[in-house]
């Protein structure tokens, strides 16, 4: 999947280009890849302690070939293990009942299955939003052999 990665504009360019409304993926299950992990950090909350965090923008491309990102804040902390178990199950590092230590790495480029919903917000103005979430990594399903099919 090659990333558009736009066109320089002049400092003294014409721009007309006043963006669409962002219209969210219907809820489902969809592929995506990792375009990008960006290693952050995490503050600390009344329910969570400070931890670092993998920043992720993963890219769906719909069936008219339009791309869409989701932004995921994977959080590096005892309470979300779960979720990164999920995570690396669903991209093919890890293997279920066994223990891994992730490669941040390889995340970049990596593919997998995930349920996602459209989550409603308000924006810092008050106004009501909408974005995609994940809600859900999901594990590849094992191959099922057939006596005769290929």
């Amino acid at each position: 999947m090659m990333a558009d990665l736009g066109q320089e504009i002049g400092w003294d360019d014409e721009i007309e280009n006043e963006g669409a409304d962002f219209e969210p993926l219907p809820e489902g299950i969809y592929e995506f890849e990792v375009r990008t992990m960006q290693r952050g950090r995490f503050p600390g909350s009344d329910k969570m302690c400070a931890c670092n965090t993998a920043e992720l923008t993963l890219v769906i491309v719909d069936n008219d070939g339009k791309e869409h990102q989701v932004f995921e804040s994977l959080k590096l902390n005892s309470k979300m293990e779960w979720l990164l178990s999920q995570f690396f199950l669903c991209i093919g590092q890890k293997k279920k009942g066994e223990a891994l230590r992730p490669n941040w790495n390889a995340v970049p480029g990596s593919r997998g299955m995930a349920e996602i919903t459209v989550n409603e917000y308000k924006d810092k103005n008050g106004n009501l939003k909408k974005n995609n979430r994940v809600s859900k990594y999901l594990a590849p399903e094992p191959k099922q052999f057939k006596a005769g099919v290929f």
